[in-house]
């Protein structure tokens, strides 16, 4: 994704408050990494300059990068609402994945109709290590889908994300990552410089970060 593009969007996370950065009291994820920081894209739906801009760059990246895209596939639950919009500014079918079968009917782990052989590109809110995202990659292509790529909203920039999507063969891009968040937050004086290079090491090796006591 280009530069403008990623810094616009880092300064709306920030702006909308879907991005918070406490490094001194980090967040803990389920899988028990200490973060920094708190993405919730989810919350830029609110806000229609936000949510407009955001559906636009989604829409004209797909356009750009995946010109013979036949679906759009948004993964639930965050990157439902962005797939849906995406979808219909593109004029292209949707359907979304689940992260596991229902309990109950049919039982679907993937919603809608997708018909086999389906130049898809998947939507993605947010990428942290890849995980979930890359699930729903498979899911697709087990029910038949030519998966063309990814594109998210956000990405932590990990190496072991970059990795498991190289391994999956899977292309990725992001509207915005870390670094730009960052660099944001530098621009608008809500971290100093000091702040800043402790939260850089974040990213670098989540799995062994450690809080500092003070900054």
């Amino acid at each position: 994704m280009n530069a403008h593009t990623k810094a616009v969007v880092a300064k709306m996370l920030l702006s909308v408050d879907a991005v918070k950065l406490s490094p001194c009291k980090p967040f803990t994820w389920a899988s028990g990494i200490l973060s920094p920081i708190y993405c919730d894209n989810r919350r830029t739906l609110s806000y229609p300059m936000a949510r407009g801009y955001i559906k636009m760059a989604l829409a004209q990246a797909v356009a750009e990068q995946y010109p013979s895209a036949e679906m759009i596939a948004g993964v639930a639950t965050g990157a439902i609402s962005w797939g849906v919009m995406v979808a219909e500014e593109l004029g292209l079918p949707f359907v979304y994945v689940r992260p596991k079968p229902k309990d109950h009917g049919l039982e679907n782990l993937i919603e809608g109709y997708l018909p086999e052989g389906s130049h898809t590109v998947v939507i993605e809110d947010l990428i942290s290590t890849g995980g979930s995202s890359l699930k729903a990659v498979e899911a697709l292509r087990d029910a038949g889908a030519k998966v063309e790529g990814l594109i998210a909203v956000y990405t932590h920039g990990f190496e072991e994300a970059v990795h498991r999507f190289e391994e999956a063969k899977c292309p990725m891009d992001t509207l915005s990552d870390y670094d730009a968040v960052l660099e944001a937050a530098s621009a608008q004086q809500l971290v100093d410089t000091k702040t800043k290079e402790v939260l850089a090491t974040w990213r670098k090796d989540p799995h062994h970060w450690q809080a500092p006591t003070a900054i």
